[in-house]
Protein backbone atom coordinates (compact mmCIF):
# COMPACT_ATOMS: atom_id res chain seq x y z
CA UNK A 1 0.00 0.00 0.00
CA UNK A 2 2.88 2.41 0.56
CA UNK A 3 4.14 2.40 -3.02
CA UNK A 4 0.69 2.46 -4.20
CA UNK A 5 0.76 5.52 -2.17
CA UNK A 6 4.14 6.24 -3.31
CA UNK A 7 2.59 5.95 -6.86
CA UNK A 8 0.07 7.98 -6.80
CA UNK A 9 1.88 10.73 -4.58
CA UNK A 10 4.55 11.13 -7.60
CA UNK A 11 1.79 10.93 -10.22
CA UNK A 12 -0.21 13.68 -8.52
CA UNK A 13 2.90 15.63 -7.96
CA UNK A 14 3.52 15.53 -12.02
CA UNK A 15 0.25 16.28 -12.39
CA UNK A 16 0.36 19.37 -10.49
CA UNK A 17 3.96 20.25 -12.44
CA UNK A 18 2.10 19.80 -15.36
CA UNK A 19 -0.93 21.86 -14.65
CA UNK A 20 1.00 24.70 -13.16
CA UNK A 21 3.38 24.70 -16.20
CA UNK A 22 -0.08 24.64 -18.66
CA UNK A 23 -1.13 28.10 -16.03
CA UNK A 24 1.71 29.55 -16.58
CA UNK A 25 1.42 32.99 -18.67
CA UNK A 26 3.48 32.66 -21.62
CA UNK A 27 5.97 35.15 -22.89
CA UNK A 28 4.46 36.93 -25.77
CA UNK A 29 7.07 37.40 -28.55
CA UNK A 30 7.20 40.48 -29.95
CA UNK A 31 9.50 42.06 -32.90
CA UNK A 32 10.96 45.33 -31.68
CA UNK A 33 9.48 48.68 -33.64
CA UNK A 34 12.09 49.18 -36.13
CA UNK A 35 14.50 52.02 -34.92
CA UNK A 36 14.07 54.61 -38.22
CA UNK A 37 17.45 55.60 -39.72
CA UNK A 38 18.07 59.37 -39.99
CA UNK A 39 19.13 59.92 -43.73
CA UNK A 40 21.95 62.34 -44.22
CA UNK A 41 19.95 65.49 -45.81
CA UNK A 42 22.37 67.95 -47.32
CA UNK A 43 21.60 71.25 -46.45
CA UNK A 44 20.98 73.85 -49.29
CA UNK A 45 23.03 76.28 -49.89
CA UNK A 46 21.25 79.67 -49.95
CA UNK A 47 21.78 80.89 -53.51
CA UNK A 48 24.17 83.79 -54.07
CA UNK A 49 22.26 86.95 -54.69
CA UNK A 50 22.20 88.42 -58.65
CA UNK A 51 24.08 90.85 -59.21
CA UNK A 52 23.10 93.83 -60.08
CA UNK A 53 24.54 95.19 -63.01
CA UNK A 54 25.63 98.62 -64.25
CA UNK A 55 23.42 100.71 -66.29
CA UNK A 56 25.54 104.21 -66.54
CA UNK A 57 22.91 105.90 -68.43
CA UNK A 58 19.41 104.94 -66.72
CA UNK A 59 18.05 102.95 -69.74
CA UNK A 60 17.28 99.66 -68.05
CA UNK A 61 19.82 98.16 -70.64
CA UNK A 62 22.84 96.92 -68.71
CA UNK A 63 26.28 98.18 -69.71
CA UNK A 64 27.46 94.97 -71.07
CA UNK A 65 24.85 94.33 -73.49
CA UNK A 66 24.87 98.62 -74.05
CA UNK A 67 26.16 99.85 -77.37
CA UNK A 68 25.90 103.31 -76.12
CA UNK A 69 26.14 103.11 -72.06
CA UNK A 70 26.78 106.85 -71.67
CA UNK A 71 23.43 107.85 -73.66
CA UNK A 72 19.89 106.69 -72.72
CA UNK A 73 18.90 104.60 -76.21
CA UNK A 74 16.28 102.00 -76.50
CA UNK A 75 16.57 97.99 -76.79
CA UNK A 76 15.47 98.07 -80.34
CA UNK A 77 18.69 100.13 -81.26
CA UNK A 78 21.26 97.90 -78.64
CA UNK A 79 21.10 100.59 -76.26
CA UNK A 80 21.71 103.73 -78.35
CA UNK A 81 19.67 106.87 -79.04
CA UNK A 82 17.30 106.24 -82.44
CA UNK A 83 18.25 108.84 -85.00
CA UNK A 84 14.89 109.74 -86.03
CA UNK A 85 15.37 110.76 -90.15
CA UNK A 86 13.44 114.45 -90.66
CA UNK A 87 10.73 113.93 -92.66
CA UNK A 88 11.79 115.76 -96.31
CA UNK A 89 10.79 119.40 -96.99
CA UNK A 90 9.25 117.91 -100.75
CA UNK A 91 9.96 121.55 -102.23
CA UNK A 92 9.65 119.99 -105.47
CA UNK A 93 10.04 123.05 -108.53
CA UNK A 94 10.92 120.31 -111.57
CA UNK A 95 7.59 119.47 -112.88
CA UNK A 96 7.72 121.99 -116.10
CA UNK A 97 5.26 122.00 -118.63
CA UNK A 98 5.43 123.18 -122.52
CA UNK A 99 3.74 126.47 -123.67
CA UNK A 100 0.28 126.75 -123.23
CA UNK A 101 0.06 123.16 -122.34
CA UNK A 102 -1.30 121.09 -119.22
CA UNK A 103 0.01 117.64 -120.14
CA UNK A 104 2.82 116.46 -118.45
CA UNK A 105 6.10 116.38 -120.51
CA UNK A 106 8.05 111.90 -119.98
CA UNK A 107 10.99 114.23 -118.94
CA UNK A 108 8.63 114.52 -115.52
CA UNK A 109 7.90 110.95 -115.19
CA UNK A 110 10.79 110.12 -113.52
CA UNK A 111 10.66 113.22 -111.16
CA UNK A 112 7.12 112.28 -110.02
CA UNK A 113 7.41 108.82 -109.54
CA UNK A 114 10.57 109.20 -107.03
CA UNK A 115 8.05 112.12 -105.47
CA UNK A 116 5.61 109.02 -105.21
CA UNK A 117 8.03 106.84 -103.73
CA UNK A 118 8.54 109.25 -100.82
CA UNK A 119 4.85 110.18 -100.08
CA UNK A 120 4.73 106.48 -99.52
CA UNK A 121 6.71 106.82 -96.51
CA UNK A 122 4.06 109.50 -95.04
CA UNK A 123 0.78 107.87 -95.93
CA UNK A 124 -0.57 110.30 -93.70
CA UNK A 125 0.62 113.50 -94.94
CA UNK A 126 -1.06 116.33 -96.87
CA UNK A 127 0.54 118.29 -99.77
CA UNK A 128 -0.02 120.80 -101.84
CA UNK A 129 0.41 121.29 -105.84
CA UNK A 130 0.63 124.94 -106.84
CA UNK A 131 0.44 125.48 -110.70
CA UNK A 132 1.64 128.32 -112.58
CA UNK A 133 2.11 129.84 -115.57
CA UNK A 134 3.86 132.08 -117.37
CA UNK A 135 2.65 135.52 -118.14
CA UNK A 136 1.21 134.85 -122.13
CA UNK A 137 -2.54 135.72 -123.03
CA UNK A 138 -5.11 136.57 -120.22
CA UNK A 139 -5.12 136.22 -116.40
CA UNK A 140 -7.91 133.86 -116.67
CA UNK A 141 -6.83 131.76 -119.19
CA UNK A 142 -3.37 131.70 -116.87
CA UNK A 143 -5.16 130.67 -113.84
CA UNK A 144 -7.29 128.25 -115.85
CA UNK A 145 -4.31 126.80 -117.57
CA UNK A 146 -2.14 126.97 -113.71
CA UNK A 147 -5.01 124.46 -112.05
CA UNK A 148 -5.47 122.03 -114.96
CA UNK A 149 -1.13 121.49 -114.71
CA UNK A 150 -1.53 120.86 -110.43
CA UNK A 151 -4.70 118.45 -111.61
CA UNK A 152 -2.44 116.66 -113.99
CA UNK A 153 0.12 116.41 -111.59
CA UNK A 154 -2.42 115.35 -109.18
CA UNK A 155 -3.82 112.65 -111.04
CA UNK A 156 -0.27 111.23 -112.25
CA UNK A 157 0.31 110.90 -108.23
CA UNK A 158 -2.83 109.42 -107.43
CA UNK A 159 -2.26 106.70 -110.52
CA UNK A 160 1.10 105.80 -108.84
CA UNK A 161 -0.94 105.06 -105.45
CA UNK A 162 -0.67 107.57 -103.68
CA UNK A 163 -3.98 108.60 -101.48
CA UNK A 164 -6.43 111.57 -103.68
CA UNK A 165 -7.47 113.17 -99.98
CA UNK A 166 -3.57 113.81 -99.27
CA UNK A 167 -3.34 116.26 -102.62
CA UNK A 168 -4.96 119.37 -102.70
CA UNK A 169 -4.19 121.16 -106.24
CA UNK A 170 -4.03 124.76 -106.29
CA UNK A 171 -3.75 127.42 -109.29
CA UNK A 172 -1.82 130.95 -109.02
CA UNK A 173 -1.69 131.76 -112.81
CA UNK A 174 1.06 133.63 -113.49
CA UNK A 175 0.92 135.50 -109.99
CA UNK A 176 4.09 134.11 -108.31
CA UNK A 177 6.95 134.15 -110.79
CA UNK A 178 10.11 132.47 -110.45
CA UNK A 179 11.70 134.27 -113.36
CA UNK A 180 10.86 138.10 -114.72
CA UNK A 181 9.03 136.89 -117.84
CA UNK A 182 11.33 138.71 -120.07
CA UNK A 183 12.95 135.41 -122.02
CA UNK A 184 11.95 132.21 -123.18
CA UNK A 185 14.26 130.54 -120.63
CA UNK A 186 12.35 132.70 -118.13
CA UNK A 187 9.14 131.69 -119.07
CA UNK A 188 9.76 128.17 -119.25
CA UNK A 189 10.75 127.79 -115.73
CA UNK A 190 7.69 129.90 -114.41
CA UNK A 191 5.57 126.96 -116.28
CA UNK A 192 5.62 124.57 -113.79
CA UNK A 193 3.72 122.95 -110.50
CA UNK A 194 5.05 123.06 -107.16
CA UNK A 195 4.82 120.08 -104.31
CA UNK A 196 5.07 121.16 -100.87
CA UNK A 197 3.88 119.62 -97.83
CA UNK A 198 1.18 121.37 -96.02
CA UNK A 199 2.06 122.33 -92.44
Amino acid sequence: MGTFLNRLSFLALIAVAAFSSACKPKKMITQAAPVPVETAVEEEKPKPAPVAESDSDGDGISDSKDNCPNKAGSANNNGCPEVIAPAPTFNYQNILFEFNSAVLKTSSYPILDEIAKEMKKYPDMKFSLNGHSSAEGTETRNLTLSIDRATAVKSYLVSAGINGRNLEAKGFGESKPLNINNTEAARQQNRRVEIKKDN
